[in-house]
């Protein structure tokens, strides 16, 4: 089957292997790159499906995931957000929502995958969204028509076999040599868990573990993933060195938290500016990364003058940012990381074993009071 195009319009791609069988496309026409979303996103949801019990959505940009979480509730800035009022939303929607609204920055644009049967309560959401197209088990009656109007009847709609089981080796073929690998069926499951010392997770831990585990083994390694309440909050992707995972995972779940205060949600801005364009300057004030220029837009911007949000207001929110559970893909070779992950917040860190500084790194934790879990299992993903 031929593609929209490869990896970039100029690059022809097609399917040259592989059953039509079990991913099938509804409607649109997909890339090379819509195609790894969507399959690298919907092992991703499937997997969490089957680790936690909980409805679970993904959100990916360019092969990695910018949010993924499990159905829970959903907080007063998501509601506003998203522009959903008190009413409450089934699982399905409940799911997507917060897996968006971990980075909606990065997920403009996403592919979105969803370990359940599309609803119409998703359906009419996606409708208020940009995105390029969604991955699912199945979409209920009506749903198929309503997606295929958005995106000016470009918007993607892929059809997965939940029962699908991969072959046990796949092949990549890099510069006319072919790699050929097992795949990677190792379970994951609260036994790969092993506390270190002292060190206890509790249930909300564990699935917060298991998410964040599932989470680093679909996204381009080196990985850090930061997850609160059964939703990623930070992700930290396809850095060279660890402590820079570390550092990019905080600063975005650091970022998610501040778009929670009320000077940022409440951000004076002008009633007919779009979602997109009101997030993309809470985001940026919540960040603290505006430069002078967009200083003084925002300035014009602001209905109401004044300071958007004080510094020590700022700095005294921040320190609200609790309970974090960190999952690095790869061990941590240094105590920087824990150091690290300590500003942020995080109160039980993950890592396989094989640091040569594993002893230094159990250490940090206690110093620390973070909860330290091993596990044999190392996530890398390229």
């Amino acid at each position: 089957m031929d593609l929209r195009y490869g990896m970039n319009p100029h690059q022809r791609a097609r399917i040259v292997d592989g059953s039509d069988q079990h991913v099938r496309v509804l409607h649109g026409s997909a890339s090379m790159i819509n195609y790894l979303d969507a399959l690298n996103a919907w092992q991703l949801v499937a997997q969490a499906r089957r680790a936690t019990g909980k409805v679970a959505a993904a959100s990916f940009k360019h092969v990695s995931p910018a949010g993924a979480a499990v159905a829970g509730m959903l907080d007063e800035t998501m509601c506003e957000t998203w522009g959903l009022g008190t009413a409450g939303l089934g699982p399905v929607a409940a799911a997507y929502v917060r897996a968006r609204d971990a980075d909606p920055r990065s997920s403009f644009g996403d592919m979105i995958a969803v370990s359940d049967p599309v609803d119409d309560e998703l359906a009419d959401l996606l409708a208020t969204v940009v995105s390029d197209g969604i991955i699912a088990p199945g979409y209920e009656p009506g749903t198929i028509a309503k997606l295929a109007r958005k995106k000016r009847g470009r918007f993607l709609v892929v059809d997965i076999d939940p029962g699908f089981r991969p072959p046990a080796t796949e092949i990549r073929t890099v510069f006319g040599v072919a790699i050929e690998q097992d795949h990677d069926r190792e379970p994951i499951t609260a036994e790969l868990l092993h506390p270190v010392g002292e060190s206890a997770l509790s249930d909300s831990s564990t699935t917060d573990a298991l998410l964040g585990m599932i989470t680093a083994r679909f996204t381009q390694s080196n990985t850090v993933v930061l997850v609160r309440d059964g939703m990623t909050v930070g992700v930290g992707a396809g850095q060279q060195s660890r402590i820079d995972c570390t550092h990019l995972a905080g600063a975005k779940a650091r970022t998610w938290w501040m778009r929670r205060h009320h000077d940022i949600r409440t951000l004076p801005l002008p009633t007919d500016l779009a979602r997109q364009q009101r997030l993309n300057w809470q985001i940026a004030l919540a960040a603290g990364t505006l430069t002078t220029r967009e200083t003084g837009e925002l300035a014009d911007l602001l209905t109401r003058p004044g300071t958007p949000i004080e510094e020590r207001d700022r700095t005294a929110w921040a320190r609200g940012l609790t309970g974090l559970t960190m999952v690095s893909d790869g061990y941590l070779p240094f105590r920087d990381n824990v150091d690290a992950a300590a500003a942020f917040g995080v109160s039980v860190i993950v890592e396989p074993t094989g640091a040569l500084q594993h002893d230094t790194i159990a250490a940090a934790c206690r110093d620390h009071h973070i909860a330290l879990a091993r596990t044999d299992l190392r996530m890398f993903h390229h």
